[in-house]
């Protein structure tokens, strides 16, 4: 009798404890809703992705979201929901939102000069225009350089990355000249980490990350152990669609303040000009990391389609994941098909074309390579080691060696071997150091997924596509065979980075 209010009150505890833990899931969670409860036709969704997939090679992943709620969300396999990508320029506007709330916190001042911050690291005489050199410059593109100076950064043999830039020459006064300049965004991440003794991932985990639900971030570093800023972040699609609907909401997050609004103002607004051309996205103004966009919208994005958009006209945001070359295309086609598909009203429900939204969402997939699974030459080729010729890739080998049911690509550098599970008319997974194949698909020395898949396309040719699941990119790749099977040509393109692909003849011993 005694023992019972006790584990009454443990037991209400343990209740009270996994309401909360449920409670955190659905905040970090962007509920989700018909497309017409929001005020949007399934119909022009389901077009809008239809006419993606054949405008855009390749779309990745896309979250949609309008009166906070998603409305349509899907991945082409082999990417999945679940996967981080690179973000590429995009990881800039975190950048800017980490200063923000350093600024908020009043560590520090936007219009406090960037040499303050590296008092060993200024040259002994610095120029009158980088004395003029402002945090708020490097917010927004303005801080005078003539050339982007990113791989006077990353090339140019000093590991003290801010010693680099400020010796680099300032060609015009700060605030007058609009260039972008991935290393002023790194900049800003060094001044953060001097600041705070952390860097940007560490400080924007429990500020940013944590409240939002990003659970699986990373970002790289300079050789110093500074986040590199400008780029190298890694998070879902989810979580650019959560970042995205929380400067919608001007900095508010499940009821509590994350970011002041008045820096979602300031970082969304129009800080410099930056072309004329009315019909492009590219020339409508930029803020503190954000690009403005037409239709009174702003965005954060990232080479090879990496997209973060915000339209408060609408009261909408659209993160889209991709490997592509052409951007704009992308812009275009949100502006044609889901701009004016958004009313301001709920619609009447359209069961059946909210079905077939959801049906079209749920398959969406690059196809396998088709062809055969046995070729008549396997048998002389598997296993075997084809010497290559001089090339700019610096492959020194190849070779396909076929099991049974299980196929993998070998292709070997002076730094070792790199090897490719292939699947037939399915996606198999293995990783891969694209640095050591001298593919320079991003500044990581990391392990890359891939799923790859291949087949038999004509008697003598095995064709290979090698996602980077990871990445914007795709390897493909094709093998084919001399009849005798003593020589191959390979043919290799990383798409969308290579237009052409390079062809290497090999021979065997």
């Amino acid at each position: 009798h005694q023992e019972r209010p006790v584990k009454l009150r443990s037991t209400s505890i343990a209740f009270a404890f996994l309401l909360l833990a449920c409670a955190t899931a659905v905040a970090a969670e962007l509920r989700t809703s018909a497309p017409e409860a929001q005020g949007v036709p399934s119909q022009s969704v389901q077009t809008f992705i239809e006419t993606l997939e054949k405008e855009v090679d390749a779309p990745h992943g896309i979250v949609i979201v309008r009166h906070g709620h998603v409305i349509a969300q899907g991945w082409w396999s082999p990417y999945q929901r679940d996967g981080t990508h690179m973000l590429y320029s995009l990881s800039k506007s975190f950048t800017s939102t980490a200063i923000g709330m350093l600024a908020d916190e009043g560590k520090i001042d936007i219009d406090a000069p960037v040499l303050s911050f590296f008092p060993d690291d200024g040259p002994k005489e610095p120029s009158a225009n980088l004395k003029a050199m402002r945090v708020r410059d490097l917010l927004s593109m303005n801080t005078g350089h003539h050339n982007d100076t990113l791989a006077a950064l990353t090339q140019g043999g000093d590991d003290n990355w801010p010693r680099r830039f400020l010796s680099l020459e300032v060609e015009h006064h700060p605030g007058t000249h609009f260039r972008y300049n991935t290393g002023a965004t790194y900049m800003c991440s060094a001044i953060l980490q001097k600041i705070t003794g952390k860097t940007v991932l560490e400080y924007l985990t429990p500020r940013l990350f944590k409240p939002l639900g990003i659970e699986k971030p990373t970002w790289e570093n300079d050789p110093k152990g500074v986040n590199v800023g400008g780029w190298g972040l890694k998070v879902t699609t989810q979580d650019i669609a959560r970042f995205g609907q929380l400067y919608l909401q001007r900095g508010e997050w499940e009821g509590k303040r994350l970011l002041s609004a008045n820096w979602v103002a300031l970082a969304s607004a129009a800080q410099t000009d930056n072309g004329t051309n009315p019909d492009s996205d590219w020339n409508q103004g930029y803020g503190f990391q954000f690009w403005r966009c037409r239709h009174n919208g702003f965005r954060g994005d990232g080479a090879f389609g990496q997209f973060c958009i915000v339209m408060p006209d609408q009261n909408a945001v659209i993160a889209i994941t991709a490997g592509q070359g052409d951007m704009q295309k992308t812009l275009n086609l949100i502006w044609e098909h889901l701009l004016p598909a958004m009313k301001d009203g709920a619609l009447p429900a359209n069961k059946s074309a909210a079905d077939a939204l959801a049906k079209k969402l749920a398959s969406l997939n690059h196809p396998t390579v088709k062809g055969d699974a046995k070729s008549a030459l396997a048998a002389k080729v598997s296993g075997k080691v084809f010497t290559l010729e001089d090339n700019a890739a610096k492959l020194k080998s190849v070779a396909l060696a076929i099991d049974g049911a299980k196929t993998t690509l070998v292709l070997t550098t002076e730094q070792g071997e790199q090897r490719f599970a292939i699947g037939f008319d399915a996606w198999a997974t293995s990783d891969v150091m694209f640095h050591k194949l001298g593919i320079p698909i991003a500044a990581t020395t990391a392990m890359q997924p891939v799923a790859a898949s291949g087949a038999w396309t004509s008697g003598d040719t095995f064709t290979i596509r090698a996602w980077l699941t990871e990445t914007p990119f795709r390897l493909d790749v094709s093998l084919k065979f001399s009849d005798d099977g003593r020589s191959v040509t390979l043919s290799t393109r990383m798409h969308p980075m290579q237009g052409k692909a390079m062809e290497i003849k090999g021979t065997a011993k």
